[in-house]
């Protein structure tokens, strides 16, 4: 992946999990060193308000759909709310207007495990809510660059033959 080609193979996809999984960890060793310091409530709030705005909105859309389509505010309010950008804001006004406390580990345990154990990061617009599948296209692209990396290795530029077909037009 890289910023002319933002999409991840299987095996980046595990690295970018893992390194989620890191920092999940580390925020367990914290917890568990300060589980007497941790007010409780205030960590299931902070811990529960993510996906309660952010994905069981969406979820409940989503299964409530007979053709799986739902609104893009969905993804919209999974993606603010799961977003370490919005998350930074929240812990920055709580350590403002209520000052540092351990129960903040919430956030990174929620966020880190969702992505590290879970593998959800931010939703597409252009994929269902809940995964469903495989989609067809990411397969095919998935093949390819495994195949390309099999023979020869990646193919540097503009220049291969996959690239122009995507110019003209035509399907991978």
């Amino acid at each position: 992946m890289d910023q002319k080609n933002p999409f991840e193979t299987r095996n980046t996809f595990r690295l970018h999990r893992a390194e989620y999984l890191v920092g999940f960890a580390l925020s367990i060793v914290l917890i568990i060193i300060h589980f007497g310091e941790i007010r409780w409530i205030p960590f299931i709030a902070l811990f529960a308000y993510i996906d309660l705005f952010g994905y069981i909105p969406g979820a409940i859309a989503f299964r409530r759909s007979s053709d799986g389509r739902i609104s893009k505010v969905y993804y919209v309010l999974y993606n603010t709310m799961h977003s370490l950008i919005t998350q930074a804001a929240v812990v920055g006004l709580w350590l403002w207007l209520v000052g540092p406390e351990w129960a903040l580990l919430a956030i990174p345990f929620h966020v880190f495990g969702d992505r590290g154990l879970f593998g959800n990061f931010l939703k597409p617009f252009g994929l269902p809510f809940e995964p469903v599948g495989t989609d067809p296209l990411y397969e095919r692209i998935a093949d390819r660059l495994r195949l390309r990396s099999q023979v020869a290795g990646p193919v540097p530029g503009p220049a291969a033959p996959e690239a122009a077909e995507v110019r003209q037009g035509a399907t991978l």
